[in-house]
Order: structure tokens, then C-alpha cells, then sequence
């Protein structure tokens, strides 16, 4: 198996509109593997040669699972499973039609290993869907099991909340993050799902619901709203300083939990600029990162990087002149 990825969103709301990470993060060990194993006897019982992506859904209360779909072919969720672990799902499918085994398949990303292998993860995708839901007429803003979302960002970092807050940036460049001042808290929005219920959750857990309380109204795994938490509950911790009193460790874990420069001068309120100076007078800087497949166990050829501030040094040398 390649890639298991996982709906922030229960069940009841399309794939394509849901925030989707990589590795999946709620599954207990058993859990997993149950679902692994189920996966290879499906395949082996329909004779699937190739690439082929399989949707469950599992009951956070009991070991219950239904399998939702199976689909033998490259779908939209391969295309992200591609990108995210870094293994070409596509290269090797057509290999395989070709007849050529896996084990005879070089890995492209390493150049020493072959396809026959797990990809290993040592970083976290996060997916958001992108709604454009203002340009049309008579169309509701909720989601659910039909598919309305019109494009997809894909960000990575090496902890969930920085790669979540990446990719709120990159899907609405309004937006500067996981940011409470954007909705109004509304509950009806919570159990019944909108393109913007990802602020109205910012602004309830600013307004102190609890965990439990927005768990019920969701159904969203308590995991991610703890995480949610952990966002919110630093903007309240940011609110407490000035643009003078801003030290190194305060600064550096607010850019480790995906925190913006232009975010962090509007929880202070200071102006970007002057945030920007100040992480470069702390020598606050991100490092590059190398997605190879097999989380550093190998080195890795190709090009495939990712920036983080959750590290201490580059997995490249950067010799020479710079050329943009």
C-alpha cells in the first residue's frame, strides 16, 4: 500500500470537499492495519493489476468499517497520494501494464531502491478544497455528499497545524491563516457544514467552546479539534505581547505551528514588516526539507523540497550562485 490518507470531515461529505491529511493521524495501529489488510483482499479478490484507491468508512467507536468505493483507476486522490508521498502511482501503473514486475521498477526518487516498496512518511500533507461559491446564483454554501468545490491546494510541513495553516493561505489568499475574526460563531453552520465552517470552528474555540462540545456539533475527530485548539488558544497566548517584548521562543514556536509573519503582526498588533525584521535579528528562518520517499533512510536525487520551521538543518547543500 502506498498512501493512507484521511477525511478531517465525517462521513456524509464528498471526498472532494473535505480537508484531507496524509498520513492519516487518528488510526490506532490495529485500526490500520485492519484496513490494510482488507484493502490487498479486495484487490486480490478482483484481480486488480495496477493502481487502485479504496474509500472506507470506520466507526471511531467500535472496529465497524464499510468500504464506501473501490476505484482500479488513477483517480483525483491518486493524483494527491502521488504528490504526497512522492511515489509516481502513474509511472509505475503503467509499468505494471506493460508487464514489467515490481521489484524490476527502479525508484526514480532515489535511484537505488525499486517500486517494490511502502513509501515512509517523516512530514504532514494537508488538502483543502477551494469553493468559488460567490460567482454563482440560487447556489447553496453547504456541503455534503455532492461535490461542489472546483480546485485543491495541497501544502507540507512537518507538523499538522503548520501544514494547515499553509494551506488555508494558499486556497484564499485573504485569508492569513486559521484566522477566529473572519465568521461569527453559528451552530447551525457546525452540524450542517458550509465552504466556510473552518472559521465559524477559528471563532467558536476563540469564544471557548470546548473540545467536547464542538466534537458533538461536528463530529469531527477530537484530535484535529485539539490541534484547532492548539491555533487558537496561540493567538490568545500572541495577543498578551507587543511588538517589543516579542522573544526568540515565542516567536519561533508561533512559526512552528504555521503561523504568518503578516499573522503574528496582526495578533500584536505590529505591521509585517517589522515581524520580518525582527525573526531576521533572531535568525528565525525555515529550513529545506527533501521529500524522498523513504523518510532519509536512503538519499534521495531528485528535487521534490518543502520548507519548514520545525527543524535544525537542510537536507541540501546550497554551493554557488542562486538563480530564480
Amino acid at each position: 500500500t502506498v498512501c493512507n490518507m484521511e477525511n478531517v470531515d465525517p462521513l456524509g461529505i464528498h471526498t472532494g470537499e473535505s480537508i484531507v491529511v496524509a498520513p492519516s493521524q487518528t488510526l490506532s495501529n490495529r485500526e490500520y492495519y485492519m484496513l490494510r489488510n482488507t484493502a490487498i483482499k479486495v484487490i486480490r479478490h478482483f484481480g486488480i493489476v495496477g493502481e487502485c484507491n479504496i474509500q472506507y468508512a470506520l466507526n471511531p467507536c467500535s472496529e465497524e468499517f464499510y468500504i464506501i468505493e473501490v476505484n482500479a483507476r488513477l483517480s483525483r486522490s491518486s493524483a494527491l497520494a502521488s504528490k504526497a508521498t512522492g511515489y509516481p502511482l502513474a509511472y509505475v501503473a503503467a509499468k505494471l501494464a506493460l508487464g514489467i514486475p515490481l521489484p524490476i521498477i527502479k525508484n526514480s526518487v532515489t535511484g537505488v531502491t525499486t517500486a517494490c516498496f511502502e513509501p515512509s512518511l517523516d512530514y504532514c500533507v494537508v488538502k483543502i478544497p477551494r469553493w468559488d461559491l460567490a460567482k454563482f446564483n440560487r447556489v447553496s454554501t453547504k456541503i455534503g455528499s455532492s461535490m461542489k468545490s472546483v480546485g485543491e491546494v495541497m501544502s507540507i510541513g512537518r507538523s499538522f497545524e503548520e501544514a494547515f495553516q499553509k494551506a488555508l493561505r494558499m486556497v484564499d489568499e485573504n485569508v492569513n491563516g486559521f484566522d477566529p475574526n473572519i465568521k461569527k460563531v453559528n451552530e447551525n453552520e457546525l452540524r450542517e457544514p458550509t465552504d466556510k465552517r473552518m472559521f465559524v470552528l477559528a471563532a467558536a474555540l476563540r469564544k471557548g467552546y470546548t473540545v467536547e462540545k464542538l466534537y458533538e456539533l461536528t463530529q469531527i475527530d477530537r484530535w484535529f479539534l485539539e490541534k484547532f485548539k492548539n491555533i487558537i488558544d496561540y493567538y490568545k497566548t500572541l495577543g498578551a505581547y507587543d511588538s517589543g517584548s516579542v522573544t526568540f521562543d515565542v516567536l519561533k514556536r508561533a512559526k512552528k505551528i504555521g503561523f504568518s509573519d503578516k499573522q503574528i503582526a496582526a495578533a500584536i498588533k505590529s505591521t509585517e514588516l517589522a515581524v520580518r525584521k525582527l525573526r531576521e535579528e533572531y535568525k528565525i528562518t525555515p529550513f529545506v526539507k527533501q521529500i524522498d520517499t523513504v523518510a532519509a533512510e536512503w538519499p534521495a536525487s531528485t528535487n521534490y523540497l518543502y520548507l519548514t520551521y520545525n527543524g535544525s538543518t537542510h537536507d541540501l547543500e546550497f554551493p554557488g550562485d542562486y538563480v530564480m
